[in-house]
């Protein structure tokens, strides 16, 4: 279970060792061979440690560290994936902007939200599967698949002849979406050593970022100007270029012999579809029908049944694709919960901020998007320059201090002024992002140099799984707390003409006009305190990554002694 990890990962022992829940981890990931002495820094550059822990295997051929790391990635490499990167985070960007235009032209106002719930769902439900395949097979031969089933989709959905047609082509392009998300990641951690390692992760953050911000400008004037479907067409030359890249310069470290094995195909289609029926509940749940009806019970109780299956058939797999040391080790199991807080708590900026926006401080939907998008400003730099932190204080309390401090900030929300001047949320935001670029990278990177190559696809994959299914579950709940709060608003109103249903209310809220002053300013209220109660339910889930960080991971990261060589 798990025996692919070196034997000499070692901990910072002048700061008071390794906790015997991880030196149990260690043993059960060393197998049957005896512990190698090690006296190195852990938890990167302390400056505790030599690196000089022996590791059996190492370099000989017979151990699980046996794959020789690779050269010095070439430049157009490292252009490739963050061109992939780039793909991937502006394809969400891009769409959303020219949904009018798509339901314009095609129909299907009704279903038009699967455009991005199934794009998300098939790409989140076969990570794990891609994490594990990278790691038994390569990260080339995935991150190719990818990038072919990517650009089919894309080229389907530009052909696309109704809705459903580009439904089903947008889970197409999210399988392959899917397999870029988690190898992208893995292999950037595969080029560069420790040291290096947060340079690639920054300018990632910076390429996303950048993304972030032009897509909806790209998206607006494509559909403004032009058919909405040159939107998927502008990704056909770019994912070629990546592919051409990939497959020319990429060359992977030799792999140990005996790692490849029967792939767990039974445990992947449960795994997908226990994962499939939970994110479809949550996406519907609420929306198409209330969550204590009968298809959220029978969508939920099925995932249930489904979870208790995967788990049987991962404990008989050979090779399973959700491996049992995820969670038995404290540091991977620590950041898998402290990420699904990530992904919670960014609902409230990412899908909340824009309606505030727009409907409490007037803006238009340009003004409302640079609100939200501020938070990509300052993340990229702080993630830049959070090595400089967890360099000196380890990687778990430089974590624990981002999400602490991202903790305050989203309760801050709730103390603006009604109404809020435009400058507040935009420095809330600001503010927010410099936090999470504290909490993110460090929590990667660190868990990235815990593991040997032959884990590294599973546990990033697990990673990213955690952080998407908790964004899913934070949808659904913080969603639930704001129709909540509305409709309490409305039972109670004491001004006539207000909506009567929550099905209503966006409609009310995108014409305002249409209302009474009175009904108009009772439903800002309304949507105002729904804010409030979003971004401190976020708040909750920030707190309580920073009590996950601080009780459950160790310290200090166990980092292998080879990462922090090179």
């Amino acid at each position: 279970m798990g025996s692919g990890e070196s034997t000499g990962a070692s901990t910072d022992d002048s700061a008071g060792g390794i906790p015997e829940d991880d030196r149990a981890d260690r043993a059960d990931r060393a197998g049957s061979g005896n512990q190698a002495s090690a006296k190195a820094g852990a938890d990167t550059g302390t400056g505790a440690g030599t690196g000089t822990g022996t590791r059996t295997g190492a370099g000989t051929g017979t151990g699980p560290q046996a794959a020789s790391p690779p050269g010095r990635p070439r430049k157009a490499v490292v252009a490739a994936l963050m061109l992939t990167m780039g793909l991937v985070a502006l394809d969400g960007a891009i769409v959303a902007t020219a949904v009018p235009q798509i339901v314009g032209d095609l129909g299907g106002f009704a279903v038009f939200s699967w455009i991005f719930s199934g794009y998300i769902l098939a790409g989140t439900v076969t990570l794990p599967v891609y994490g594990k395949l990278s790691d038994t097979y390569g990260r080339k031969p995935v991150l190719l698949l990818g990038i072919s089933l990517f650009l089919l989709g894309s080229l389907l959905c530009a052909a696309a002849w109704n809705m459903a047609a580009l439904i089903a082509f947008r889970i197409l392009q999210g399988l392959g979406g899917g397999a870029l998300q988690g190898t992208v990641q893995t292999l950037a951690a595969d080029l560069y050593p420790l040291k290096d390692r947060p340079r690639i992760q920054s300018r990632m953050s910076v390429v996303w970022a950048g993304s972030a911000l032009a897509g909806p400008a790209l998206g607006g004037l494509i559909a403004s100007y032009t058919d909405w479907r040159w939107i998927f067409l502008l990704n056909l030359p770019l994912a070629a270029a990546a592919l051409w890249i990939i497959s020319r310069h990429l060359v992977e470290p030799t792999r140990p012999p005996g790692r490849t094995g029967p792939v767990d195909w039974p445990g992947a289609v449960a795994v997908f579809a226990c994962g499939g029926l939970l994110l479809f509940a949550l996406v519907q749940g609420g929306v198409a029908w209330p969550w204590l009806s009968a298809p959220s019970l029978v969508l939920l109780g099925a995932a249930a049944a489904l979870g208790v299956l995967v788990v049987r058939i991962e404990r008989r797999a050979e090779q399973p694709i959700l491996p049992g040391w995820v969670w038995r080790r404290r540091t991977i199991a620590a950041v898998n919960l402290a990420m699904a807080g990530l992904g919670l708590l960014m609902v409230a900026p990412m899908l909340f901020m824009p309606t505030y926006a727009q409907s409490v401080l007037g803006l238009g939907p340009t003004g409302a998007g640079l609100v939200a998008s501020a938070m990509t400003l300052s993340w990229p730099i702080s993630a830049a320059l959070a090595q400089h932190v967890y360099r000196r204080i380890g990687f778990r309390n430089t974590a624990a201090t981002g999400v602490g401090l991202a903790a305050l900030i989203l309760g801050s929300f709730a103390l603006l002024p009604y109404p809020a001047a435009a400058w507040q949320p935009v420095l809330i935001m600001l503010l927010l992002g410099a936090a999470l670029g504290l909490f993110q990278l460090p929590l990667i990177v660190g868990v990235q140099s815990t593991v040997g190559w032959e884990e590294r696809g599973t546990t990033t994959a697990s990673v990213l799984f955690c952080r998407n299914v908790g964004q899913s579950v934070g949808a659904a709940l913080l969603g639930a707390v704001a129709n909540a709060t509305i409709a309490s608003r409305l039972s109670q109103a004491p001004v006539p003409g207000l909506p009567s249903n929550l099905d209503d209310v966006s409609r009310a809220l995108s014409h305002p006009g249409l209302l009474p002053p009175e009904a108009a300013e009772y439903l800002r209220r309304a949507v105002a305190a729904a804010g409030d109660h979003i971004f401190l339910g976020a708040s909750l889930a920030a707190a309580a990554s920073a009590l996950v960080l601080l009780l459950v991971a160790p310290r200090r990261f166990p980092v292998l002694p080879e990462q922090r060589e090179g």
